[in-house]
């Protein structure tokens, strides 16, 4: 028993020091430059490999045959292959995803982990989302790489304000979370703060947080690809009209999306750190 231990913590140590101790933005840069590749020889060994030492699963995609490895991490998905709870009572989930921390923020403090806090303007800079959370409830979503990568609207809503805020490439996987404080607060992420209906209470916000191999978020209402090379302007001028469930953008890969909502709203009973969910499904209660 003890050797097993041993050997699952040497495997930790190894999984973090090979994704986080190399030169983050080097590879980062690199994966986006292969991954495009569109030589028929290098898409297919590279997405056979992918399978081999994963749970891929290409089933649910829209198209069967991909142009590049890129293609396929970006893959839409056939319709209706991610029903949305169309409950007027439900926020519902804007991918599919791997459920972290959440519940209800701690006056502004909230838990990447056990142990590990970090609070709203940390991760959400000088924006008026990060006062509007007080006491509020939140819910971190993790993308694995074998996930669908795209992301949906939780609701009816507005697209109003989209703040882009630089940052590393830390790693997300749970390892790193354990490790690594404010690690959200330190990498690339988007805030995208979504009126669903009049006055202050009715905004909800998404943060799509980038990482390793994956800093690059692309949104359908916001003219630019967000990504380690893109500097400015912070705020991204937009006014989108968005149903539940439309498409609002992706990741070039896996990562991470923390949902916030105001006081009132809550945590759906049945997820729990470690529950499955996919796109569509319900994620929190309305007031």
């Amino acid at each position: 028993m003890r050797t097993i231990v041993d050997r699952l913590i040497h495997r930790e140590d190894l999984n973090f020091l090979i994704t986080n101790r190399i030169p983050r933005r080097l590879a980062t840069r690199f994966m986006g430059w292969f991954s495009r590749i569109e030589q028929p020889q290098v898409r297919d060994l590279s997405i056979a490999a992918w399978r081999h030492f994963s749970d891929l699963d290409l089933s649910e995609a829209r198209k069967t045959r991909f142009t590049s490895l890129h293609d396929c991490f970006t893959r839409a998905l056939r319709d209706g292959a991610r029903p949305v709870d169309g409950d007027p009572r439900v926020l519902a989930s804007p991918c599919d995803a791997i459920v972290g921390a959440g519940g209800r923020v701690e006056d502004t403090r909230l838990f990447q982990a056990k142990g590990f806090p970090y609070t709203l303007s940390d991760l959400l800079g000088a924006t008026p989302a990060a006062e509007r959370y007080r006491n509020g409830t939140y819910v971190t979503l993790r993308l694995t790489a074998t996930m669908y990568h795209r992301f949906h609207a939780p609701y009816d809503c507005t697209v109003e304000r989209v703040t882009y805020i630089s940052g590393d490439t830390w790693n997300v996987n749970p390892i790193a979370l354990e490790r690594v404080e404010r690690l959200f607060c330190r990498n690339e992420r988007a805030v995208i703060e979504c009126r669903i209906g009049g006055g202050r209470d009715a905004v909800i916000t998404l943060v799509p947080v980038a990482a390793i191999l994956v800093a690059s978020i692309r949104l359908h209402f916001a003219n630019v690809l967000l990504h380690l090379r893109y500097r400015g302007p912070n705020e991204i001028p937009c006014h989108a009209r968005l149903g539940k469930g439309d498409e609002m953008g992706w990741f070039e890969h896996g990562s991470t999306i923390i949902v916030f909502a105001p006081p009132g709203y809550a945590l759906c009973e049945h997820l729990q750190p470690g529950t499955r969910i996919r796109a569509g499904e319900r994620l929190m209660m309305l007031p």
